[in-house]
């Protein structure tokens, strides 16, 4: 037969055209590598090779001879996972990421369990094809692997959110005229402002705006991965954006599975918490202690109230972890875009599937790197920050107590100001209705008459109203004895809080201004995974905000020096440099002076941001040192894994046998290269973790000695016994051809 000779047809019957075995392995590697690689463009470059001419058709041959090929290794790898004992539900979920959850025997307790991060991503959008007029193709086949929730086990929460309740409004790009064209979104203009986080972001809004064009079947992926980058768990986002549905079903699976004390990375981490508390899974979430946070890039753009409470930063437990991993995996995926947009829907998640795959394999090769390098600069912070918050403390009479204190004070503080007192909005509405009054009053109603009878009219007629509204307010801030004058202090008092409200206002804008600059910025500089025209949009959005933003600054200092006393003035240089939006905020509030208030000093700030940083660092180190030690323990576990199957089936069945060998002399390369960078931190003075690997929770096995780490691997068998076990061999063939055989086109 064809795959006898290493080659696969590309229909079940009479073939003509065959491709190799190694040419559909070469594909599945580059393309795993390089994602923008298309079918048609492999097929165009073998068509060189071959001096043939390129015919459309010979994509579709490839394409039906690169599934079977695909399906080939999924029944490898299904046999593969029996005799390791990997067959078992949720095994990948519970042991992808050694470091997360290889727990041991007598390890150190850590505050949260591990740390995971979710988001949503609409880049892998699939156009739905009866909007073309066409129709698809019927395909019964599904996902081959268990990243994937079912469309079912997601809409189980579809009516968790009362859409009548949270409506909340997401301003339009800005005042200039400015519009991203690139949003699949339907804004509902009409619903009020809430709060600035949830200004902030769209994912955050309500569930009847997250309408995605009624084009694509697919809108895109949601995903949650641990913090060292390997995926747990993914779903479709089936024609809406980020539903809440889709977060709170991939919470429930993880608390099914790894049970309590997870933390959660989002980068609307604040509002979903809210949302998840109010759902059906808020009681158990709540038992279970999973903690929601924002990402650390993501974070500084809430506002600041909001940071000290979900930025990881300021969250005891979270170590240095960014929570910004769901981005990284949505840049390399963002490759497949091209190649998905039009595929079937089996196709898409093959796609996907293989690069997922792809993925979690470099990651779990580059984990000691990340706890290496981790550890390199948790420990550099250790070392270098307490002789320079020392100098500080001293220069200024700080005590390590008055950290907790200072942040205590500014969350009161700002807590204190989310809205306006009533009475304060009553008194700003009476004086303006009283200087309008007096506005009009002082324009003669008799060089009115000179210019028009009819003007004359409307100034006496907008006098009654003034008067008649004023009447209203003085009813209602109960004002006793004779209406304020423009002389009377409580007249000037409140043009002052006038002042102070403009001033916040011209905050507001700037900030909003400079957010969105930022976050035009990176999407800038996502380089060749936007198109040329969308990267043309935001280069001239850009200009065009910069003059705005200069607008915006002349209008907030120009209300800066209207306070008293004035506030200093901003230039342009130092908006450039706000990295970190939520200093805004200290400028925002003055109904009382703050720039005295212990908190609020400079030097103070900087000091509590190096307490923090170092109170993290010693969270990650304490981390690491646990994380370190499943690696190690997990990496002679998988040798003893490896052996023990490879022994079991060596004479039974020997082609199985030497699968096992191949993979196995891989694994054996990435764990030696593992404990080669891990061997110097556990030789480290400082490092307190458990030098030696240690049990599995749960496991009976005794510990193993380190050398099992590097010995060499076990050699293949003799000649003699692979002939013994060719009539075996010839059976996996014949199974084969049975296999390709009962293919239907």
């Amino acid at each position: 037969t064809l795959l006898r000779g290493g080659c696969l047809g590309t229909s079940p019957l009479h073939p003509t055209v065959a491709l190799s075995v190694r040419t559909l392995e070469l594909y599945r590697q580059t393309h795993r590598v390089c994602p923008k690689l298309s079918i048609q463009a492999q097929v165009r470059m073998l068509c060189h090779m071959h001096n043939v001419p390129y015919r459309s058709y010979l994509c579709h041959q490839f394409s039906e001879a690169f599934d079977i090929y695909l399906e080939i290794l999924h029944r490898v790898d299904l046999r593969v996972n029996t005799v390791l004992k990997r067959d078992t539900s949720d095994w990948r979920l519970r042991n992808t990421c050694p470091a997360c959850f290889y727990k041991l025997k007598d390890e150190p307790l850590l505050q949260f369990s591990f740390l995971c991060e979710m988001d949503g991503n609409n880049s892998l959008k699939r156009v739905d094809m009866s909007n073309r007029g066409q129709i698809e193709r019927p395909d019964t086949r599904t996902f081959r692997t268990d990243y994937w929730l079912t469309p079912q086990q997601v809409d189980v929460f579809k009516d968790e959110v009362n859409n009548s309740v949270s409506v909340l409004y997401i301003p339009n790009d800005d005042a200039h005229g400015v519009v991203d064209d690139t949003d699949a979104w339907v804004d509902d203009d009409d619903a009020p402002p809430i709060t600035m986080c949830q200004e902030r972001w769209r994912n955050a809004g309500p569930e009847q705006r997250k309408r995605m064009f009624a084009m694509f079947a697919e809108s895109g992926i949601f995903v949650v991965a641990c913090r060292h980058g390997n995926i747990l768990l993914a779903c479709d986002m089936i024609r809406s954006g980020e539903l809440s549905k889709y977060p709170l079903a991939l919470v429930d699976k993880l608390m099914n599975v790894h049970g309590a004390n997870i933390a959660c990375g989002y980068d609307i981490g604040c509002v979903f918490s809210k949302t998840l508390a109010s759902s059906s899974l808020g009681p158990r979430a709540r038992d279970l202690n999973l903690r929601m946070v924002v990402g650390s890039f993501h974070g500084h753009a809430h506002n600041r109230v909001c940071q000290l409470d979900w930025h990881p930063h300021h969250v005891p437990g979270m170590g240095r972890a960014d929570f910004e991993g769901c981005e990284r995996i949505f840049a390399s995926s963002n490759a497949l875009a091209s190649g998905v947009r039009y595929a079937t829907t089996f196709h898409r998640h093959q796609a996907i599937e293989q690069h997922f795959t792809f993925w979690d394999e470099e990651k779990y090769a580059a984990l000691s790197r990340y706890l290496s390098n981790h550890y390199r600069q948790a420990l550099k912070i250790v070392e270098d920050h307490p002789a320079r918050l020392k100098q500080i403390q001293s220069a200024h009479n700080i005590s390590d107590n008055d950290f907790e204190r200072y942040l205590k004070a500014e969350k009161t503080y700002l807590e204190s100001l989310k809205a306006e007192p009533p009475a304060d909005s009553l008194q700003f509405e009476y004086t303006s209705i009283r200087s309008m009054y007096g506005a009009i009053a002082t324009a003669t109603i008799a060089t009115a008459m000179n210019k028009a009878v009819r003007k004359a009219n409307s100034l006496a007629k907008r006098i009654d109203n003034a008067e008649a509204h004023a009447a209203f307010l003085e009813e209602q801030i109960e004002l006793s004895g004779e209406r304020w004058a423009v002389t009377s202090p409580e007249y000037v008092a409140t043009k002052q809080k006038i002042a102070e409200r403009n001033y916040r206002k011209a905050l507001d804008e700037l900030e909003r201004l400079v957010v969105q600059r930022l976050f035009e910025l990176s999407k800038l500089n996502m380089g060749n995974l936007i198109g040329y025209k969308l990267r043309t949009h935001i280069a001239k959005a850009l200009t065009r905000r910069s003059e705005a933003i200069r607008k915006a600054l002349a209008r907030y200092n120009e209300e800066a020096r209207r306070l008293s006393p004035p506030r200093p003035a901003l230039s342009w240089k130092e908006i450039v440099e706000y990295s970190f939006l939520g200093e805004f905020d200290l400028l925002r509030h003055s109904r009382r002076d703050v720039r005295q208030e212990d908190w609020a000093r400079p030097a103070n700030r900087e000091a509590t941001i190096q307490y923090l940083e170092l109170q993290r660092a010693h969270e990650e180190l304490a981390r690491l040192e646990v994380e370190i030690p499943r690696l190690r323990t997990r990496m002679v576990d998988e040798r003893r894994e490896y052996e023990a199957a490879i022994s079991a089936i060596e004479h039974s069945d020997a082609p199985l046998a030497h699968e096992l060998r191949i993979r196995w002399a891989r694994r054996r390369l990435i764990n030696e290269l593992h404990e080669s960078r891990l061997h110097w931190i556990v030789t480290l003075p400082t490092y307190k973790g458990a030098r030696n690997t240690g049990v599995r929770l749960g496991s009976a096995a005794e510990p193993a000695s380190d050398d099992v780490l590097t010995r060499e691997s076990f050699a293949e068998p003799p000649d003699d016994v692979l002939e013994e076990n060719e009539d075996a061999l010839a059976e996996e063939v014949e199974a084969l051809d049975i296999f390709i055989d009962n293919i239907v086109d």
